[in-house]
């Protein structure tokens, strides 16, 4: 891995905090994720299921923990299962966790080989009564591919059709949503490093310049940052582009007198960060791009302050377009009948700012943490305002992420990265 190797104290307080809120007699189990195949001998680059690594570090494949407070042996209330490496596998693929090393990186004191797992787990699975379960259950799920943890959990209901079962999701939702300072301090660092991504590029875009060619400056400054790169696929999109919401292309040349969109930013060690930003390809705003521009900015402001524990997220969204909807009818967007005559369900404001203004953000871009009960202290969530005008072939959006606080507004990871008007232009034309 890149990144610095991160205290196994934050893995020792996260998986004491699942176990708290387990059932009598349960036990819990976390695979690491399958390496996906491209074609021939080709293969994705490893990605760790989040989950398995949140609660133990491990960032590697083939890798399984559980999790069983009431074992009758102490040594096996945690126990993770490891790749046995040899001299082959160092020469072809390079270090794999050891059974010492296994034991820095998590904090647990009993590894095991995965080659072992099945004789063991059975031994343990005769004291237990309940197995939890990790099934995807977030909000944008959509996945079609079979994980390695679904093959697991088939295999499991028809190996232990005696007991019980429990989903781990929930706890999962609770704890990981509310982050702990070492996370916070790392969610940091992937925004200090997209702010350096970011202001490389206040210096390199001009006219002329091609989508692909701005996406390559920000991989650079990435990487040279101990990031793997993007947290997610990048949007770099100029004029109409803008107004596709989920532009991946990246392919286009950057025309003066347009606007180009960023949805870009950097991970480390597993933690996103999640940026938008939006400037003049010329380097200065006309009059119309800066109106627009400063009210999706005054948006931004109002919806950040909002934020605050206690605050239910639909709720917040509620207030989020009524902000908005003002906004609009200051821009002559919409009009007073616009309003009058909305769909509830479909209000005004949602022809030119159709998506939501915040989500979670941590370990995944768009994290695990609770959105039908009151928002919490160091919760973190992006706040992504944006205006969208396709007969004027303009986009705009603006993001950053911030950290609720249990006394006054929340804190802005991303608060030292330039997004005032003034401020851009004048570091693009130094």
């Amino acid at each position: 891995m890149k990144y610095q190797q991160i205290q196994n104290s934050l893995f020792k307080k996260n998986r004491k905090k699942f176990m708290a809120q387990m059932k009598p007699k349960s036990i819990a189990v976390f695979n690491s994720n399958d390496i996906y195949p491209i074609s021939a001998d080709g293969t994705m680059p490893f990605e760790q299921h989040r989950d398995i690594f949140y609660l133990s570090g491990a960032d590697q494949e083939e890798t399984i923990l559980v999790l069983f407070p009431d074992a009758v042996s102490a040594k096996h209330k945690e126990v993770l299962f490891v790749r046995e490496t040899n001299e082959h596998i160092a020469i072809w693929e390079g270090e794999k966790l050891t059974k010492d090393k296994a034991t820095e990186v998590s904090g647990i004191e009993t590894i095991y080989w995965v080659s072992d797992f099945d004789k063991i787990f059975f031994d343990l699975m005769t004291e237990a009564d309940t197995i939890y379960f990790n099934t995807n259950e977030h909000y944008r799920q959509a996945v079609e591919t079979q994980t390695r943890e679904d093959r697991f959990i088939q295999k499991c209901k028809l190996q232990f059709p005696a007991h019980q079962y429990a989903k781990s999701n929930p706890i999962l939702q609770n704890i990981r949503g509310v982050k702990e300072p070492e996370e916070l301090a790392l969610m940091q660092i992937a925004c200090n490093i997209t702010e350096k991504g970011f202001r490389r590029l206040l210096g390199f875009i001009e006219p002329g310049v091609w989508e692909y060619e701005i996406e390559a400056e920000l991989l650079h400054e990435f990487v040279r940052n101990r990031s793997k790169g993007f947290a997610y696929a990048p949007i770099i999109a100029s004029g109409n582009n803008a107004n596709v919401l989920h532009y991946l292309e990246n392919n286009q040349q950057c025309q003066s007198g347009d606007m180009i969109l960023m949805d870009v930013a950097a991970e480390y060690a597993n933690y996103s960060s999640d940026l938008t930003r939006t400037i003049p390809i010329n380097g200065r705003f006309t009059d119309r791009q800066k109106a627009v521009y400063n009210a999706v900015l005054r948006v931004k402001k109002e919806a950040t302050n909002l934020l605050v524990p206690g605050t239910l997220w639909a709720e917040y969204h509620k207030e989020c377009g009524k902000i908005m909807t003002s906004e609009l009818l200051g821009l002559g967007l919409l009009d007073k009948a616009d309003v009058q005559h909305e769909n509830p369900d479909w209000p005004a404001y949602k022809k030119y700012f159709m998506h939501g203004t915040s989500h979670h953000i941590g370990l995944n871009t768009h994290d695990y943490g609770e959105l039908k009960t009151p928002m919490k202290a160091n919760m973190v969530f992006t706040v992504e305002p944006g205006i969208y005008i396709p007969d004027e072939q303009l986009g705009i959006r603006i993001e950053d992420d911030v950290v609720i606080q249990e006394n006054g507004a929340p804190f802005n990871l991303m608060a030292n990265i330039p997004i005032e008007v003034e401020e851009i232009e004048e570091l693009m034309n130094s």
